[in-house]
Protein backbone atom coordinates (compact mmCIF):
# COMPACT_ATOMS: atom_id res chain seq x y z
CA UNK A 1 0.00 0.00 0.00
CA UNK A 2 2.34 2.74 1.32
CA UNK A 3 4.10 4.38 -1.62
CA UNK A 4 1.40 3.40 -4.11
CA UNK A 5 -1.23 4.89 -1.82
CA UNK A 6 0.81 8.08 -1.51
CA UNK A 7 1.09 8.34 -5.30
CA UNK A 8 -2.65 7.87 -5.71
CA UNK A 9 -3.33 10.53 -3.10
CA UNK A 10 -0.99 12.99 -4.80
CA UNK A 11 -2.61 12.32 -8.17
CA UNK A 12 -6.10 12.87 -6.78
CA UNK A 13 -5.09 15.94 -4.80
CA UNK A 14 -5.88 14.16 -1.54
CA UNK A 15 -3.30 15.72 0.67
CA UNK A 16 -3.77 13.42 3.62
CA UNK A 17 -1.38 10.85 5.09
CA UNK A 18 -1.76 8.21 7.73
CA UNK A 19 1.16 7.66 10.12
CA UNK A 20 1.18 4.72 12.52
CA UNK A 21 3.23 5.11 15.71
CA UNK A 22 4.17 1.77 17.30
CA UNK A 23 6.67 0.40 19.79
CA UNK A 24 6.78 -1.53 23.04
CA UNK A 25 4.89 -0.19 26.05
CA UNK A 26 6.62 2.65 27.88
CA UNK A 27 8.75 3.58 24.86
CA UNK A 28 7.36 7.12 24.87
CA UNK A 29 4.99 7.10 21.89
CA UNK A 30 2.25 9.15 23.52
CA UNK A 31 4.76 11.63 24.95
CA UNK A 32 6.28 12.15 21.48
CA UNK A 33 2.85 12.63 19.93
CA UNK A 34 1.78 15.10 22.63
CA UNK A 35 5.06 17.04 22.31
CA UNK A 36 4.59 17.12 18.54
CA UNK A 37 1.13 18.58 19.10
CA UNK A 38 2.35 21.10 21.71
CA UNK A 39 0.41 19.50 24.58
CA UNK A 40 1.34 19.11 28.25
CA UNK A 41 3.36 15.93 28.89
CA UNK A 42 3.52 16.09 32.67
CA UNK A 43 0.75 13.53 33.21
CA UNK A 44 0.96 10.69 30.72
CA UNK A 45 -0.55 7.29 31.41
CA UNK A 46 -0.24 4.03 29.44
CA UNK A 47 -2.27 3.97 26.24
CA UNK A 48 -5.02 1.38 26.48
CA UNK A 49 -6.07 1.31 22.86
CA UNK A 50 -5.05 4.24 20.68
CA UNK A 51 -4.79 8.03 20.35
CA UNK A 52 -5.30 9.91 17.10
CA UNK A 53 -3.94 13.37 16.37
CA UNK A 54 -4.46 15.22 13.11
CA UNK A 55 -1.87 17.85 12.24
CA UNK A 56 -1.19 20.05 9.22
CA UNK A 57 2.32 20.05 7.72
CA UNK A 58 3.39 21.54 4.36
CA UNK A 59 -0.20 21.52 3.13
CA UNK A 60 -0.73 17.88 4.10
CA UNK A 61 -3.07 16.58 6.75
CA UNK A 62 -1.18 14.05 8.89
CA UNK A 63 -3.32 11.58 10.80
CA UNK A 64 -1.04 10.10 13.45
CA UNK A 65 -2.23 6.92 15.16
CA UNK A 66 -0.51 6.19 18.48
CA UNK A 67 -1.34 2.57 19.39
CA UNK A 68 -0.70 1.01 22.81
CA UNK A 69 2.35 -1.26 23.03
CA UNK A 70 1.47 -3.58 25.90
CA UNK A 71 2.02 -7.23 25.05
CA UNK A 72 -1.72 -7.92 25.33
CA UNK A 73 -2.44 -5.21 22.70
CA UNK A 74 0.21 -6.06 20.11
CA UNK A 75 -1.91 -8.69 18.38
CA UNK A 76 -4.37 -5.88 17.58
CA UNK A 77 -1.75 -3.77 15.80
CA UNK A 78 -2.63 -5.43 12.50
CA UNK A 79 -6.06 -3.76 12.67
CA UNK A 80 -4.32 -0.41 12.06
CA UNK A 81 -2.07 -1.37 9.10
CA UNK A 82 -4.51 -0.62 6.28
CA UNK A 83 -3.64 2.51 4.27
CA UNK A 84 -0.58 3.33 6.42
CA UNK A 85 1.77 5.69 4.60
CA UNK A 86 4.44 5.93 7.31
CA UNK A 87 5.46 3.88 10.32
CA UNK A 88 7.13 5.53 13.32
CA UNK A 89 8.80 2.81 15.43
CA UNK A 90 9.71 4.13 18.89
CA UNK A 91 12.52 2.45 20.84
CA UNK A 92 13.16 3.06 24.54
CA UNK A 93 16.93 3.53 24.44
CA UNK A 94 17.18 3.05 28.19
CA UNK A 95 15.43 -0.36 28.21
CA UNK A 96 18.30 -2.71 27.35
CA UNK A 97 16.49 -5.73 28.80
CA UNK A 98 13.75 -5.54 26.17
CA UNK A 99 15.87 -4.72 23.14
CA UNK A 100 15.47 -8.27 21.81
CA UNK A 101 11.68 -7.99 22.17
CA UNK A 102 11.78 -4.65 20.41
CA UNK A 103 13.81 -6.06 17.52
CA UNK A 104 11.52 -9.11 17.28
CA UNK A 105 8.34 -7.03 17.14
CA UNK A 106 9.75 -4.70 14.50
CA UNK A 107 11.01 -7.66 12.46
CA UNK A 108 7.49 -9.10 12.51
CA UNK A 109 6.09 -5.77 11.31
CA UNK A 110 8.53 -5.74 8.41
CA UNK A 111 6.99 -8.96 7.14
CA UNK A 112 3.48 -7.50 7.06
CA UNK A 113 2.26 -7.18 3.51
CA UNK A 114 -0.09 -4.29 4.35
CA UNK A 115 2.90 -2.24 5.54
CA UNK A 116 4.96 -2.92 2.41
CA UNK A 117 6.15 0.36 0.96
CA UNK A 118 5.46 2.42 4.10
CA UNK A 119 8.22 4.84 5.00
CA UNK A 120 9.85 4.03 8.33
CA UNK A 121 11.34 6.22 11.06
CA UNK A 122 13.14 4.39 13.87
CA UNK A 123 12.92 6.82 16.77
CA UNK A 124 15.52 6.19 19.48
CA UNK A 125 13.83 7.77 22.48
CA UNK A 126 15.00 8.51 26.06
CA UNK A 127 18.69 8.77 25.19
CA UNK A 128 19.10 11.41 27.86
CA UNK A 129 18.49 8.82 30.63
CA UNK A 130 21.37 7.17 32.51
CA UNK A 131 22.20 3.75 31.10
CA UNK A 132 20.63 4.43 27.70
CA UNK A 133 21.89 2.46 24.73
CA UNK A 134 25.03 3.85 23.17
CA UNK A 135 25.10 5.08 19.58
CA UNK A 136 26.98 1.91 18.62
CA UNK A 137 24.30 -0.34 20.13
CA UNK A 138 21.55 1.56 18.35
CA UNK A 139 23.54 1.53 15.13
CA UNK A 140 23.89 -2.27 15.46
CA UNK A 141 20.11 -2.63 15.59
CA UNK A 142 19.71 -0.17 12.72
CA UNK A 143 22.20 -2.08 10.54
CA UNK A 144 20.21 -5.29 11.03
CA UNK A 145 17.01 -3.47 10.14
CA UNK A 146 18.56 -1.65 7.19
CA UNK A 147 19.71 -4.97 5.70
CA UNK A 148 16.12 -6.24 5.86
CA UNK A 149 14.83 -3.09 4.15
CA UNK A 150 17.38 -3.35 1.37
CA UNK A 151 16.84 -7.07 0.87
CA UNK A 152 13.05 -6.91 0.85
CA UNK A 153 12.67 -3.37 -0.56
CA UNK A 154 9.62 -3.06 1.70
CA UNK A 155 10.52 0.25 3.33
CA UNK A 156 12.47 3.41 2.91
CA UNK A 157 14.49 4.05 6.05
CA UNK A 158 14.87 7.42 7.70
CA UNK A 159 17.05 6.90 10.76
CA UNK A 160 17.12 8.93 13.92
CA UNK A 161 20.02 7.72 16.01
CA UNK A 162 19.97 10.51 18.57
CA UNK A 163 17.75 13.32 19.71
CA UNK A 164 20.07 16.23 19.18
CA UNK A 165 17.20 18.24 17.73
CA UNK A 166 13.69 18.66 19.06
CA UNK A 167 11.01 16.00 18.75
CA UNK A 168 9.05 18.47 16.63
CA UNK A 169 11.93 18.88 14.20
CA UNK A 170 12.45 15.11 13.87
CA UNK A 171 8.82 14.44 13.08
CA UNK A 172 8.75 17.40 10.70
CA UNK A 173 11.83 15.96 8.99
CA UNK A 174 10.12 12.56 8.77
CA UNK A 175 6.95 14.14 7.36
CA UNK A 176 9.10 16.09 4.90
CA UNK A 177 10.86 12.87 3.75
CA UNK A 178 7.51 11.11 3.35
CA UNK A 179 6.03 13.97 1.32
CA UNK A 180 9.23 14.48 -0.70
CA UNK A 181 9.39 10.79 -1.63
CA UNK A 182 6.24 11.35 -3.63
CA UNK A 183 7.34 14.64 -5.17
CA UNK A 184 10.48 13.06 -6.67
CA UNK A 185 8.46 10.42 -8.54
Amino acid sequence: MGLLTILKKMKHKEREMRLLMLGLDNAGKTTILKKFNGEDVSTISPTLGFNIKTLEHRGFKLNIWDVGGQKSLRSYWRNYFESTDGLVWVVDSADKLRLADCRQELSALLLEERLAGATLLVFANKQDLPGALSKDEIREVSILLEKRFIDSRMFSLFQCLHLSVSTWQLLCDFSHVLISAVSIL
